[in-house]
């Protein structure tokens, strides 16, 4: 499971995802400069552990690399807080504690979501207890 990223480097990483095309350092040093005072080989080299790390893969174009993201943020984001979620020693709880700190909005996308994900999950057998057939029977 992946770690946190650290704080340039979700910078970093968020105008890969944002762009959603191959970039060069140049390019994601001069968004970042609009921001921060930021030298070119710090921005190489986040890149350079970012595709070390295995978030990023990169292509030689000329004599530059073209850095593009391996997954997108929101699998990132999954992947925290399903590793978050692992380590409670009382899961329902923590999802129940989760859910009390959404907004209305939060709570309106986790319910588009389940119903996205509804038949997938009766599909694998995964049923609600009160989920009975026509005949009555599970």
């Amino acid at each position: 499971m992946p770690r946190q990223l650290g704080e340039l480097e979700d910078a970093v990483m968020t105008r890969v995802w944002q762009w959603n095309r191959p970039v060069t350092v140049r390019e994601v040093l001069e968004d970042l400069q609009q921001e921060r005072s930021i030298a070119y080989t710090t921005v190489m080299t986040v890149l350079d552990n970012l595709h070390q790390k295995g978030w990023v893969r990169r292509e030689v174009e000329g004599r530059a690399y073209r850095y593009t993201a391996v997954s997108t943020r929101a699998a990132y984001s999954a992947a925290l807080m399903n590793e978050a979620w692992s380590h409670s020693d009382n899961p329902a709880a923590a999802l129940v504690a989760f859910f009390g700190m959404m907004s209305a909005e939060q709570r309106d996308a986790l319910r588009d979501a389940m119903r996205i994900v509804g038949p997938d999950l009766q599909a694998t057998g995964d049923r609600p207890a009160d989920d009975t057939d026509a005949d009555g029977e599970r």
